[in-house]
């Protein structure tokens, strides 16, 4: 069934009795030729893109839960391309343009909404450090605009310029970066993929995996045993228990990271916001509400819940960039499982098990990942060989001293 407004219009006014379901619900089979595990964005842009890209159809996509339900429902929803270092730079620019041509792609409206994204600066030091990024980001063919402190209040004119602790100079705009709707993004691609063939699996958790002889064989699972000769880990802060499945221990620390909506407001902030020093980052949703978020709660953590000393930090640091945000009332918080690399940059890679396939590593980049993350891991799966934009993703960096610390934080997850 495709998508249009005549269709909307017509169930509208017919009672809308002819919606179908958005995609199957089909019991697994004994064997598939291909695996994904882990039914969120990532994993399900990988079987949308396994199939779209390379006639892959004998797929299943394997969720414990209900498809979307993880870290891809749980975040703050914003996309962008603003990175500085080779590796990253390409990647985040290639899954930009994926963005820009999704909803046409999928025939599905995900809200994908370019209202532009501003990082804040708060000394010479900062200034100098974004003017060096927007200049990496222009030569990767992205966009960036360096604004001085009356550029930033035009646009920003509610933030609090007086503040003497962390003093607004200026800031970044990257114009094509904003948000996307989170559910909508899996949803999307859950039925893109289903309707090129691909079994999507919900309740059903693998519970081991299938080794002979150096080579995966396929799946335990609470459904009963599925055979596979290519099998791939997407399970974002679930990823060092699934890879030990398989005897491999990754370099993975998982951490909870908080986000909040405020109850539903008129229109009053037309950007993204990320206020570096008080590391807090804010936009509106399209329902109104004020969606933002901060640090991570900075202890290891498999419990999509939060604690208390982070919500006051996020909320003091909210009040201190614009405190006209006071007086909104708090509607909801929810955790996300955050899969920390020591380096703060995603693995996209073979393991040492022939045929069983990595994505994980994400900290907070995500939810921006999720188009090029599925294109990429589908390349690699069915060719064998690492798509040039994520060629830097591997495994073996933390032995080789290869990282990519896009901020130069050292060797501690938490810190990423």
């Amino acid at each position: 069934m495709r998508y249009s407004g005549f269709r909307v219009a017509w169930e509208g006014l017919t009672g809308n009795g002819g919606w179908r379901p958005v995609w199957r619900d089909p019991a697994p089979k004994p064997a598939y030729d291909t695996l994904v595990i882990g039914g969120g964005g990532h994993g399900l842009s990988t079987a949308y893109y396994l199939a779209r890209n390379h006639g892959l159809s004998d797929v299943a996509v394997l969720e414990k839960g209900g498809l979307g339900l993880g870290s891809v429902g749980r975040n703050t929803t914003i996309v962008r391309a603003n990175y500085l270092l080779p590796g990253n730079s390409e990647f985040y620019s290639h899954s930009l343009k994926l963005w820009e041509g999704l909803e046409r792609e999928l025939n599905f409206n995900v809200m994908h909404s370019q209202r532009g994204l501003i990082n804040l600066f708060h000394s010479d030091g900062q200034r100098d450090a974004f003017a060096r990024r927007g200049n990496a980001m222009v030569n990767q063919g992205d966009d960036a605009v360096l604004l001085d402190r009356e550029g930033v209040r035009e646009l920003l004119p509610y933030l609090d310029f007086g503040q003497t602790r962390f003093p607004i100079y200026g800031g970044l705009l990257h114009p094509r970066g904003g948000t996307a709707r989170h559910d909508a993004v899996a949803w999307g691609y859950a039925r893109a993929a289903d309707a090129r063939g691909v079994d999507l699996i919900q309740n059903c958790e693998v519970t081991g995996i299938d080794i002979e002889g150096g080579r995966v064989r396929g799946v335990q699972t609470t459904r009963g045993p599925i055979r596979a000769r290519r099998v791939a880990i997407v399970v974002a802060g679930r990823s060092s228990q699934v890879a030990a499945m398989a005897g491999l221990r990754l370099p993975i620390e998982s951490h909870v990271l908080q986000a909040f909506v405020t109850e539903g407001l008129k229109p009053c902030i037309d950007h993204v916001i990320s206020f570096g020093m008080g590391h807090f980052y804010i936009s509106q949703s399209d329902k109104g509400g004020l969606v933002f978020g901060g640090d991570l709660d900075f202890y290891a953590s498999y419990a999509a819940r939060g604690n208390l000393p982070m919500v006051e930090h996020v909320m003091e640091a909210g009040m201190t960039l614009m405190p006209m945000i006071g007086r909104a009332r708090l509607l909801r918080s929810w955790g996300g499982i955050m899969d920390m690399s020591p380096d703060g940059s995603p693995i996209i890679d073979k393991t040492p098990v022939e045929g069983l396939f990595l994505d994980c590593g994400w900290n907070y980049g995500g939810f921006k990942a999720v188009p090029a993350s599925g294109w990429c891991l589908a390349h690699l799966m069915a060719t064998g060989e690492p798509h040039p934009v994520a060629a830097r993703y591997r495994l073996d960096r933390f032995a080789t001293g290869h990282v990519i610390d896009e901020e130069g934080t050292g060797s501690q997850h938490n810190l990423h």
